[in-house]
């Protein structure tokens, strides 16, 4: 009897090596190194891949009119803006988060809210038991909904239950990492595992016109835990984010192969489930506090969605030999070479100081048009004199200290005239007529540094 191979595999980023060993060299991770049995060769395949051994795929021309694609709506505006207008039949759909950030809730309400509307769809829980399903249900409104629930972590069991009849038009799988397949011998959530019972998945939401919903779990750094081609494989991928202190939670597309990426949905937190929220800017900004230097309203861009936010600032003197950086809800390494360049070309010495910066909300801001916001409240804070309060900022700053324009300009400024703004600090770029919003363009960062200190320091 030949002796099964075995191999050692990262269960960070799916590196293989032929030895155990602490560090992984393809994603440096520490002690993420596990061993694996099989031996990577199908029996009873052919050998070779050479002509006359397989199928002649189908070949189309460029000119051949596209197939329209249906789309599923749920009901649930803010979840369908993030899937890309809608659930496309034969797809894959991965949705990672926290623990305990309402994954299981938003999708429960969802496939409630598509079993209304009488579409076929099943929840199967690798975690709970139906109990514990149905009493969520109960919580959230959804006794008498005709929604089928499923307890199974057996993916042979699970892909058996589906082929057995009409397969459902939605199927949730919460979670893929505690799935297994008996074909494999490896321990639930491992590389292996998890790249084996997606693939078949991924496989049979192809066969059938199935939409399978996977939810995964998240490593301590925020990223999808298992291996990074898990996200390649499936057609879209969905990160719920928030903070447990906030009752608000994104839920961002970072990619989707139906739609745009960079889309995201908006949600409360309550007692009764997530409902969705419409009009995100005016919940952003409700509690704000206008009487207070180190705070300025930033008018970003999510996908194609304008949105208004509170940027807060908080700079102390420090006697430490290496002050505080705080960052929440934004890029650390981007405050350092925004108060760099303000050192450097303005000559305010933040070096000395500790710095506070938080994203009023929960919501994470990754577009450097944030650049001129965070550098209004850092000023703002150092000075002690508040950003005027009907004004929104954004402009992206350069290491030379200019203010570079940003896109979509209009599209910010039509929404914080919506929301009553009236003035604006942004680039000086093409002129833009917005009605009832007055602009104040600066050219240079020291142009925004003399509207605070016009006297310096």
């Amino acid at each position: 009897m030949a002796k099964p191979s075995r191999s050692f595999v990262c269960q960070s980023c799916g590196a293989v090596y032929n030895r155990w060993q602490g560090k992984c060299d393809a994603c440096n991770g520490w002690n993420s190194i596990t061993e694996e049995a099989g031996s990577g060769i199908v029996s009873g395949a052919p050998k070779g891949l050479s002509k006359g051994k397989g199928r002649a795929m189908e070949l189309l021309s460029l000119d051949t009119p596209p197939i329209a694609l249906p789309r599923i709506m749920s009901g649930i505006d803010e979840l369908d803006r993030a899937f890309g207008g809608g659930l496309v039949p034969g797809s894959a759909i991965l949705v990672g988060g926290d623990p305990g950030i309402g994954k299981s809730t938003l999708l429960l309400q969802a496939l409630g809210a598509l079993a209304k509307k009488g579409i076929d769809c099943l929840y199967v829980s690798g975690e709970e038991a139906s109990a514990q399903v149905q009493m969520r249900a109960v919580r959230l409104g959804l006794t008498g909904v005709p929604l089928t629930l499923g307890t199974e972590t057996s993916l042979r069991n699970i892909l058996t239950t589906l082929d057995s009849g009409k397969p459902p038009a939605v199927v949730v799988i919460d979670s893929i990492q505690t799935m297994f397949a008996d074909t494999v011998e490896a321990a639930p959530g491992t590389v292996t595992q998890v790249r084996t019972c997606s693939h078949e998945l991924i496989s049979f939401a192809k066969r059938k016109g199935t939409v399978v919903i996977l939810v995964g779990h998240v490593t301590k750094d925020g990223q999808i835990a298992g291996p990074r081609v898990l996200e390649h494989m499936v057609d879209t991928v969905l990160y719920f984010e928030g903070d447990r202190g906030h009752q608000f939670r994104i839920l961002r597309a970072v990619k989707n192969r139906y739609g745009g990426t960079d889309e995201i949905g908006v949600f409360e937190m309550t007692g009764q489930g997530l409902m969705e929220v419409s009009n995100p800017s005016e919940l952003f900004l409700t509690d704000r506090d206008t009487n207070e230097p180190g705070s300025c309203v930033f008018a970003g861009i999510e996908g194609s969605r304008p949105v208004l936010v509170e940027i807060q600032a908080l700079v102390a003197s420090s006697q430490a030999a290496n002050p505080r950086r705080a960052v929440v809800g934004w890029d650390s390494g981007r405050l350092a070479m925004v108060m760099a360049v303000l050192d450097a070309r303005c000559g305010l010495g933040l070096s000395s100081c500790d710095v506070y910066l938080n994203v009023a909300g929960g919501l994470k801001i990754t577009e450097p048009a944030a650049d001129l916001a965070v550098a209004a409240a850092l000023i703002s804070s150092i000075s002690q004199q508040k950003v005027h309060e009907q004004a929104v900022v954004f402009g992206e700053i350069s290491l030379s200290g200019d203010v570079r324009p940003v896109p979509q300009a209009e599209a910010r400024l039509k929404e914080a005239a919506k929301l009553g703004f009236t003035e604006a600090m942004m680039p000086d770029q093409k002129k833009i007529g917005i009605k009832n919003i007055r602009p104040q363009r600066i050219k240079r960062i020291q142009d925004l540094v003399d509207m605070f200190l016009p006297d310096g320091m």
